[in-house]
């Protein structure tokens, strides 16, 4: 059964070159009136079955290389396994939904549309590199396959981003790239940092020789902050809202549903939590109150934007800075984070799969079933209301933190958690409200993969506690007495939003009248930076030209001053020569004599 770690990452790597075997003979044997054969088919949504497989196995496995790299090892137990579990479900949910979503450009590649042909291409190829990455490190051990997997998972999704290829994806391409390799430049220094300071070869012999160094502080700061900027933290989230609603929809669920979640796994992957001699309580400290500012500033920051997917872009970096505080809860109180992995978990999976759901049904709303209006409005507003708190497994979750986090003192963040909740609420209720105004006729059908993969995911996102895997006692309900405190911050975001609706409908005006503010805010700041920056390397450039220039100019100068200085001396150089034999005679009839005389 260890057999089933390799075949879970290799099978996505196996529908990779199928894809590209496929398009290589398609285009070299076909002839000119034979149809193309479908690029997403069954076999390319097959990509994440084996890992799903390997998620339901409930035992624990490892797989050992020692020809590879520093050597290898990959392991499956009980602390990856709720990760495997979530994040394949949600790959083959969207794999399914893509085959829908992308139809019509499908059937414009099987007409033989050469542009449509070249981008599915594209998504065929890259969609299973980037499971595949995301595979590798949920499964690794040793650091080599972690990061390799990380950046692997990284740079394919590039691809999966810029798609369309108009100049908004372009845009939101370049916003994702700079930052993923800025993210990238961290991680590898702090990995190597750490590493090389105890020749640790595996994540947990990394966490040991964090704790233990002199300089983990500055090791644990560079880690955090590199996976900090795929995990959404404030100030490094800016390329989520440029990336997201210009990405296909697909990509867009797994992008923020599974992908962002690869941040807060490499920061338990390899921060030293839980461990009470690593003395990194500020630093825990300083992640609080950062992972705070997240959830309330992108909570602002989201409800004066207009695409769907920029306003669901922006929940995320506000939920995601509510995980980030409870990754900073296991620095500050070690003895806490043995009770607080488990809510932390359970988060993290409700939360991927239910911004997931979210984000498939901006599809379903632009290209609605043939089902009643209320109906559709209640299957897209019952992953809203969960990840407010207020159904389901949002309800569960948050029952669950808030009362470990009650229990090690932590009331005070449990209060600032709560009134962070009020913002996802109005986020999702104004993501709702952009998705209804742009709403599209009804065209999909009831038997459309794209449908079928939409109606599980929302049913798989309000079980999540029930099919997630954690811990042998599993999840604790919330009892009937703690209701109350869990349900207002919902209960209190869906009534300013209906008062903001009310209002903006009295002014005879629209909620989206709001002065928008555009898609990646800081990008823009530091774009402008970044172009104040080059023309202050071009000015110094050209002064440097300008006094290369001039010490050319007196190089020459002088040059030419020696030069007519040698000339000089050619000239009494001929002289001499014309004069040499008189003045040698002469000087031998000066010795003939001097030797006559004496």
């Amino acid at each position: 059964m260890n057999l089933l770690l390799p075949i879970a990452v290799l099978w996505p790597l196996l529908v990779l070159l199928r894809s590209g075997l496929m398009q290589a003979m398609e285009q070299g044997g076909r002839r000119r009136h034979e149809p193309r054969r479908e690029l997403l088919d069954g076999w390319w949504a097959s990509a994440p079955l084996p890992a799903l497989a390997l998620a339901l196995w409930p035992g624990e496995l490892s797989f050992a290389m020692d020809s590879w790299l520093l050597g290898g090892l990959w392991q499956h137990d009980a602390a990856r396994r709720p990760w495997l579990m979530f994040g394949t479900l949600l790959w083959f949910l969207a794999g399914c939904y893509a085959r829908g979503y992308l139809a019509d450009e499908q059937h414009s590649a099987v007409a033989g549309d050469g542009s449509a042909t070249r981008r599915l291409l594209g998504f065929s190829l890259f969609w299973p590199l980037t499971l595949a990455g995301n595979l590798l490190l949920i499964l690794a051990e040793d650091i080599p396959s972690f990061y390799l997997g990380f950046i692997t998972m990284t740079l394919a999704a590039y691809v999966l981003v810029v798609h369309t290829g108009d100049r908004d994806a372009r845009r939101g391409g370049l916003a994702y790239i700079v930052m993923a390799l800025c993210g990238e430049a961290l991680i590898l220094g702090g990995l190597l940092w750490a590493a090389g300071s105890a020749e640790a070869l595996t994540l947990s012999e990394l966490r040991v020789a964090i704790a233990e160094a002199e300089q983990g502080l500055w090791m644990a700061a560079l880690l955090w902050l590199g996976f900090g900027v795929k995990a959404g933290v404030i100030g490094l989230h800016v390329w989520l809202p440029l990336a997201h609603p210009v990405a296909p929809t697909p990509a867009s669920a797994v992008l923020s549903g599974v992908m962002v979640k690869a941040g807060v796994l490499g920061w338990l992957y390899t921060l030293p939590l839980g461990d009470a001699e690593a003395g990194l309580a500020r630093l825990g400290e300083a992640i609080i109150a950062v992972g705070l500012a997240g959830a309330f500033l992108a909570a602002l920051l989201g409800v004066a934007q207009r695409h769907p997917k920029a306003v669901l872009a922006y929940s995320s970096v506000s939920q995601l800075g509510m995980l980030a505080s409870l990754v900073g809860v296991g620095l500050a109180t070690p003895a806490l984070w043995p009770s607080l992995l488990a809510p932390v978990t359970l988060f993290a999976a409700h939360h991927g799969m239910t911004k997931g759901t979210l984000f498939l049904g901006v599809g379903i709303s632009e290209h609605p079933p043939r089902l009643p209006a209320w109906l559709i409005v209640t299957l897209l507003a019952l992953p809203a209301l969960s990840l407010g708190g207020a159904l389901t497994s949002g309800l569960i979750a948050k029952g669950f933190i808030k009362e470990v986090l009650k229990e090690g003192g932590y009331s005070t963040l449990v209060s600032w958690l709560s009134v962070a909740a009020v913002g996802s609420t109005l986020l999702v209720a104004r993501a709702l409200w952009r998705q209804w105004r742009r709403r599209g006729e009804p065209t999909t059908s009831l038997h459309s993969p794209m449908f079928l993969a939409w109606l599980f995911a929302v049913l798989a996102a309000a079980g999540v506690p029930l099919w997630l895997p954690i811990g042998e006692s599993g999840v604790p309900w919330p009892p009937l007495k703690e209701l109350p405190g869990l349900l207002w911050p919902a209960g209190l975001g869906v009534i300013l939003a209906g008062l903001v609706m009310l209002a903006a409908k009295a002014g005879r005006g629209e909620w989206e009248r709001f002065s928008p503010l555009p898609a990646g805010d800081l990008w823009w700041v530091y774009a402008a930076l970044a172009r104040h920056l080059v023309a202050l390397l071009g000015m110094l450039g050209g002064r440097l030209r300008t006094g290369n220039q001039w010490l050319r100019a007196g190089l020459v100068a002088r040059e030419r001053r020696i030069t007519a200085w040698l000339d000089d001396l050619s000239h009494y150089e001929r002289v001499f020569t014309h004069l040499a034999m008189p003045l040698m005679i002469g000087v031998a009839l000066m010795l003939l004599l001097g030797f006559w005389l004496g």
